[in-house]
């Protein structure tokens, strides 16, 4: 096992040196990822009906090809869904992945291509196990096994391919070589369950025992393992459990609300925390450097980006923008173009440059996730930041959120209401409000401006729910499962009162 290791070790080094290099040439790979994606699908249908073949440059591309969204989009997937082949993308695509992203009813079904699983998603897994190296010289990450959480294997109605409930990862999961196998805990067996209930069970009882050394995976879910394998093993911390565990690769949510929780639960102050941005539909960041949340943009998987204005998401046709024309200013929605037939895709996610040339980002929330009923445009970054400071000055921590508007009536302005999980209480509740207030109004100008006097906005409403809530409400929609995630904000009542519902019928 000591060679093994450092033999891996050393091969994950050499591709630091790629990485680098995508860093200092980053105009040139991405222009090149473009010209790469273009020939290969000029020839499909979508790249005949747009002129992929006499496209020359990011001008061209832009002009010939309208922006996507799932919906313009799905009468092709649909197609291909029930067979038909070289309609988005030249090579045969049979794995589709079934997600929303939230736990939005409606479900995407978002092609995977070959080349996408092998060039994007598992040189993702690849780049942040070398970037963990690299950052950890003396990594001992190759003498024991990585658990990872996946979404559950179903085969589709039409025969022709097989999806996942949850995002891309038991896909993923079950297309690793069976040299990957070697490294990961539990078998598959357990891994692929779609059963919750009974894959939490047997996944504590089967992994306890193992020399575990890395983990990955959202952070609330994450938690429930945790607390499933302390339960079973008797112990008192994960440290006692695996002693060798070093480091945990987190991605989905926003770690900060869940930091603490996990130092506590842990108990091992040398572990090292690495954040992703790998989605259903790509893998776009890794965090390269200790003690930061800025994630670096992975240039050279298969994936064209364009960058839009946040402010400008409602517009038909906004102004797209590569890499060479952003600023660290503006709060962008991203597109994307990949090499699994997903062609000026707008996402959904929007992000924050904190750095040129490396280009480096934070994630800033969803275009579609955020409060803005009264002209005070809440997002996910400000909600997450505003209850951390609440959090840290009430000696509290939070398992869950989620909070939407409460409009104006005849008698009363209107206001934000939070239902939050704790996982400790604050001792004063009160107090906790007046915190989060301030936090948001010293954060987001626009909600001090409406907080003003109570012009238009009163405190924020904060309801503490019984532990366990969310996962009952997961439960109720057939939503349970590592990859599923809570809707933190919301411009309508649908998912708060799903909720508040469901809290009084029990």
């Amino acid at each position: 096992m000591p060679i093994l290791n450092s033999i891996a070790s050393w091969w994950m080094k050499k591709r630091m040196h790629q990485i680098e290099l995508f860093m200092k040439y980053p105009d040139d790979v991405q222009n090149e990822s473009l010209r790469k994606l273009l020939s290969s699908a000029k020839d499909t249908e979508w790249g005949k009906n747009y002129d992929y073949k006499n496209i020359t440059t990011v001008e061209q591309f832009k002009n010939n090809v309208p922006l996507q969204d799932y919906e313009t989009l799905k009468p092709f997937i649909d197609r291909v869904r029930k067979g038909e082949q070289n309609i988005l993308w030249n090579t045969d695509i049979k794995w589709f992945a079934k997600s929303s992203g939230t736990t939005n009813d409606k479900s995407k079904f978002i092609p995977v291509s070959q080349e996408s699983l092998e060039n994007c998603h598992y040189n993702g897994g690849r780049d942040m196990i070398a970037i963990h190296c690299a950052l950890n010289p003396e990594t001992q990450l190759f003498t024991g096994k990585n658990l990872a959480l996946a979404g559950s294997l179903v085969t589709d109605s039409f025969g022709t391919y097989e999806s996942q409930n949850g995002d891309l990862s038991a896909i993923v999961i079950n297309n690793l070589p069976i040299w990957a196998e070697f490294f990961r805990s539990p078998d598959l067996s357990i891994a692929l369950l779609d059963k919750w209930d009974e894959k939490l069970e047997k996944l504590a009882v089967a992994t306890m025992q193992a020399n575990m050394v890395s983990l990955a995976g959202v952070p609330s879910w994450m938690l429930l393992i945790m607390k499933r394998v302390l339960e079973e093993s008797g112990k008192k911390s994960i440290a006692e459990v695996w002693p060798n565990l070093e480091v945990y690769f987190h991605g989905g949510v926003n770690f900060n609300p869940y930091k603490e929780q996990f130092k506590t639960i842990f108990n091992k102050p040398d572990l090292n925390y690495l954040e992703l941005y790998n989605a259903t539909e790509g893998f776009f960041g890794i965090q390269d450097q200790r003690n930061s949340d800025e994630l670096l943009l992975m240039l050279d998987y298969g994936i064209y980006y364009e960058f839009s204005d946040a402010d400008d998401n409602e517009k038909e046709n906004p102004k797209t923008y590569s890499l060479s024309e952003i600023n660290m200013e503006t709060n962008y929605a991203l597109i994307i173009s990949t090499n699994g037939g997903l062609w000026r895709y707008k996402l959904g996610d929007t992000i924050k440059f904190t750095s040129l040339y490396p280009f480096r980002f934070k994630i800033t929330g969803r275009t579609k996730h955020f409060i803005n009923a009264f002209g005070e445009e809440i997002i996910v970054d400000n909600a997450d930041k505003a209850l951390v400071i609440a959090c840290e000055k009430c000696n509290a921590q939070i398992r869950e959120y989620t909070a939407a508007p409460v409009y104006m009536n005849d008698n009363e302005n209107g206001a934000h209401q939070w239902l939050i999980e704790f996982e400790v209480e604050p001792n004063n509740i009160e107090y906790f409000v007046e915190m989060l207030d301030n936090a948001l109004k010293s954060i987001n100008s626009d909600y001090e401006a409406k907080r003003y006097q109570n012009i238009a906005l009163k405190k924020p409403i904060v309801q503490s729910v019984p532990q366990g809530t969310f996962y009952k409400w997961f439960e109720s929609k057939n939503k349970l499962g590592g990859q599923h995630k809570v809707p933190r904000l919301s411009n309508e009542r649908k998912y708060v009162e799903e909720i508040v519902s469901l809290i009084k019928n029990n």
